[in-house]
């Protein structure tokens, strides 16, 4: 049972699995006779009293007792108030107690009306306390019993020293007491009977969780704003997530770096800064205004005109534990406590810190921008126009999110209102090549409020409709854009073709034809010249990607040997390269295009062209480097709320998982990934679950349902047609794979004519005549099956579809066996295993080793021998792996990957065997000799 419960906070308890699993095993002691004492420590905030509540309600499951109170500030001076509050529960056995102690006991608490001795009196208090552990011991003996006392340090001193006393004593009894502290405030007199267990910050996946658990939790740049400023501690997480949940300013904010703190976490920051020196003051002030680029500058405009440099005011700081100094460099302790000194110091100061700087940042010219904009309220053309070079400068070298942030507040600063209007504008647009849809759509929405010009109401349209299809508004944006290119196909050429190529990935999503075709009809009275070439060969590839495919091709390999291209071209021509079945040159185009974006924004992947980037790897064999980029394509998609992107990563790793034979795993991501959206709006996504799902049902052997759900992918009947106009064609081979097991083959001989002849003449890409021909080879009869096969491996450039070619191997032998041609089947299973080894493609690779046993062959090791050791890594130890064998430590992978270093260290526990090391020196060694790569740089060190 809980004695005095009090109220939870607000906070989910999310990250602290292995505290949780600490208090489970104190639990368990208490049971077992063996008691212990326990303070947790951690920054205001870290979810210390979150910890304590879950104890409590764990304890009362388990039918422990559990006695709970608090210190309170006010009540320090008093005697015992806070032992009262804790023992009150059991006070009504304290007349079981022997005379004295009860007695003493009972006075101390004021519950006796007997003359109470000076505290001083050593051998009253003594009594004191022993009544305290009889009465203790004597509950435990009934039950155990858990103690709960959050806020220690604001104990009163008489109960501080009571459970000093109990700390020191209840070893040999059920009882457990758990206290918690800031950890600055760690009361002395709780002595050495006490052990400390940190509660520390959250990892980066944690905070990432709980706040997209909170109500209208922020997306984009406001996120990572959150997410940076609390720094993992829950209670900012949620604080700052309430606060900017409908805060224009907040998005502001975000963008220059520091989030306006809620009154309640500037109030737990804030109250360190009262007792500062001035001097101390203002200099915290500076280097909380600077960013880490404009530090040494800051540091020196700190200490000007101080001959020491300033010094005391930095030691003064560091001695109350504000910042940490390291040569040269000041760092906050925590990023709350910068915001804290920005937000407490008036707009006066903050002006003449943010001047400072920029007299300081001559030689800099952006970052002087963007303090001298600091430094303004009224609107200054001067300094926008300044804002706008560094805009200029930043989108020249792809950094878009910097570059729209520039420009919007360039914006805000500029008088006139139509050059107002024209930099939002500007803005938006960049703001959707950094993948925002939400900011976009703000942008777009104070363009159309802003101005009465129709060229930025048409823009701002466009990039508007931008933002719903990468939200999942598909049909709500063709509903805009295509009318949009129909009125302003004869006279406005630009417009016409921006609304048809914003329209392409909206029409690939749903495949509905009625938009498909009026956008077909469209293309032929754009006008001439209109647009960039890219852009206008994306809009003819993307709506008819199987017409003209030579055409297109030809095309596409002018438009790559030019040059002055934009730096949106290599995303583009890429994703048109895909659509062609040009795979290897789609992995190079979309390769560069996020290099170049990495450059400029190193943080999660740019989602839409991730998305597309990892299908091509996974399609070229790639599966480990598509793995990896889809799980940062998924985090990216969740965290700005791009929906068909997040489902689309959700369907590449479900795919890869059914062809791994992880059938259930696939199923259920897939499920997922098709929950609460409707098929007939969304044929690509419904295209790519069935797929899953009959990969999934393959690799279990349930043929007659793989078999059902490939068919689904074409319209029932006599004249089956393409649920999607692209995707299903692809599926063909898979399809008569499964009728042949599943005695269907009139069905998907059907669905073969139909695709078939889908492709004029020789259009049909390398891979679509792979399938075809695989097709008809499972489905003709032996005297022709022969002629196919061979045509569908024939081609060497089919080897860039490893998986595809390599199942047709499988097939081909499986076909050369039941004709007793062993001798070319062992080859051809030989090639086939080999690469289903590589993919980790177990069903398969069972399969072909069945073959080669049925051959009479030697089956080879699972692993070739030494083979690639990487492919014996899971995806994620791979990514560790590899990183650790450039020499990076546990620390600066998890900072990389997201993770938190102990999980880093499980993971190279876990790797070293499967590659035959012992230490980190031994990595590179190992993944050179045995995978050939030798494209990891630099020496490991060991992980100090």
């Amino acid at each position: 049972m809980v004695h005095r419960p009090v109220a939870t906070t607000a906070a989910p308890l999310v990250g602290h699995d292995e505290e949780v699993a600490h208090i489970d095993r104190l639990l368990g002691d208490a049971e077992a006779g063996k008691g212990s004492a326990w303070v947790l420590v951690g920054e205001p905030g870290a979810g210390k009293s979150v910890l304590l509540d879950t104890a409590a309600r764990r304890a009362a499951r388990q039918g422990v007792t559990v006695l709970r109170a608090a210190g309170y500030e006010n009540e320090r001076k008093l005697v015992f108030a806070g032992l009262r509050r804790l023992l009150e529960p059991l006070l009504a056995g304290a007349r079981h107690l022997p005379g004295e102690q009860g007695e003493a006991l009972l006075v101390a608490l004021g519950l006796r009306g007997a003359p109470f001795r000076e505290p001083d009196d050593h051998s009253h208090r003594l009594l004191i306390y022993l009544g305290m552990l009889a009465l203790l011991s004597r509950a435990s003996r009934e039950r155990p019993l858990l103690l709960i006392v959050d806020d220690v340090q604001w104990l009163d001193l008489c109960t501080l020293d009571a459970l000093t006393f109990a700390a020191r004593r209840v070893a040999g009894d059920g009882i457990v007491i758990l206290t918690a502290a800031r950890t600055d405030q760690v009361p002395g007199r709780l002595g050495s009977g006490f052990r400390r267990l940190v509660v520390p910050a959250l990892g980066a996946r944690a905070a990432a969780r709980l706040l997209d658990l909170q109500p209208d939790a922020p997306r984009g740049p406001l996120r990572a704003a959150v997410l940076r400023q609390a720094a993992g501690n829950p209670l900012a997480l949620i604080e700052l997530a309430r606060a900017t949940a409908d805060s224009s300013a907040g998005a502001e904010y975000a963008l220059n770096g520091t989030l306006p703190l809620p009154q309640r976490l500037e109030r737990m920051f804030a109250d360190r800064l009262s007792g500062l020196p001035r001097l101390t003051r203002r200099a915290l002030l500076f280097a909380a205004a600077a960013d880490g680029s404009d530090l040494p500058a800051a540091l020196l405009a700190a200490s000007a005109g101080d001959p020491a440099g300033g010094l005391d005011a930095w030691f003064a700081a560091e001695n109350e534990g504000l910042v940490r100094l390291d040569s040269g460099h000041v760092e906050f302790r925590h990023p709350m406590m910068r915001s804290a000194v920005y937000q407490t110091a008036t707009f006066a100061e903050r002006r003449d810190v943010h001047l400072a700087l920029a007299e300081a940042l001559t030689d800099d010219p952006d970052r002087r921008a963007w303090h001298l904009a600091a430094a303004t309220l009224a609107p200054d053309e001067e300094i926008a126009g300044l804002l706008w070079s560094t805009a200029d400068r930043a989108r020249r070298r792809g950094g878009y999110p910097a570059a729209a942030a520039a420009l919007e507040r360039a914006a805000q600063l500029t008088p006139d209102p139509g050059r107002r209007g024209q930099r939002l504008l500007e803005a938006c647009d960049l703001a959707m090549h950094a993948g925002r849809p939400h900011w976009v759509e703000r942008l777009a929405a104070q363009v159309t409020t802003g101005t009465s010009d129709p060229h930025l109401a048409t823009g701002a349209t466009l990039l508007s409709c931008w933002a719903m299809a990468a939200t999942g508004r598909h049909r709500a944006a063709l509903d805009r854009l295509l009318p949009l290119a129909e009125s302003a196909v004869g006279t406005a050429g630009d417009v016409a073709l921006a609304a048809l190529s914003q329209a392409v990935d909206a029409i690939h999503y749903t495949g509905d034809e009625t938009h498909r075709r009026t956008a077909l009809e469209l293309l032929p009275a754009l006008t001439e010249g209109a647009g960039d070439d890219c852009r206008r060969l994306w809009v003819r590839v993307g709506c008819d990607p199987l017409a003209d495919r030579d055409a297109h091709l030809r095309q596409l390999r002018r438009v790559m040997a030019r040059r002055g291209h934009g730096p949106h071209a290599p995303a583009l021509l890429g994703a048109t390269a895909w659509l062609l079945d040009e795979t290897r040159t789609a992995v190079g185009l979309l390769g560069t295009a996020m290099e170049q974006m990495r450059r400029v924004d190193p943080g999660k992947a740019h989602a839409e062209v991730g998305q597309t980037l990892a299908a091509a790897q996974f399609e070229s064999g790639a599966w480990e480097s598509a793995w990896a980029l889809n799980e940062e394509v998924y985090e990216t998609a969740v965290e700005n709320g791009l929906d068909p992107a997040r489902r689309s990563a959700m369907c590449v790793k479900a795919t890869m998982l059914a062809l791994r034979g992880e059938a259930g795993r696939a199923r259920d991501l897939a499920d997922r990934a098709a929950a609460g959206v409707d098929p007939a709006e969304s044929r690509a996504l419904y295209a790519a679950v069935l797929a899953v799902r009959g990969a999934a049902a393959c690799a279990e052997g349930d043929h007659e349902l793989a078999f059902e759900h490939l068919r689904g992918l074409f319209t029932p009947g006599p004249d089956p047609r393409p649920l999607h106009y692209r995707l299903p064609l692809y599926h063909v081979g898979d399809l008569a794979a499964e009728a042949v097991y599943a005695g269907r083959q009139a069905e998907a001989a059907a669905v073969l004519r139909s695709v078939a002849a889908r492709p004029a003449g020789g259009d049909m890409s390398r891979r679509l005549a792979m399938q075809v021909h695989r097709a008809r080879a499972l489905l003709a009869s032996d005297a022709e099956s022969g002629a196919h096969f061979t045509a569908a491996l024939a081609d060497p450039e089919g080897e860039q579809w490893p998986f595809d070619r390599a199942r047709i191997a499988l097939e081909y032998g499986q076909w050369l066996r039941r004709r007793r041609t062993a001798a070319q089947a062992r080859t051809l299973f030989a090639q086939a295993l080999t690469t289903f080894q590589q993919l980790r493609a177990r069903p398969w690779a069972e399969q072909a080793a069945e073959g080669l046993r049925a051959c009479g062959a030697v089956v080879p090791p699972e692993d070739g021998g030494r083979g690639r050791l990487l492919d014996r890594l899971t995806p994620q130890q791979s990514q560790v792996v590899r990183l650790a064998a450039a020499g990076l430590t546990n620390r600066q992978i998890a900072d990389r990957l997201l993770l938190s270093p102990r999980t880093v260290g499980f993971h190279l526990y876990q790797a070293f065997p499967k590659l035959g090391v012992t230490t980190r020196a031994q990595l590179r060694d190992a993944l050179d000799a045995g995978s050939g790569d030798r494209g990891v740089p630099g020496r490991p060190v060991p992980d100090g």
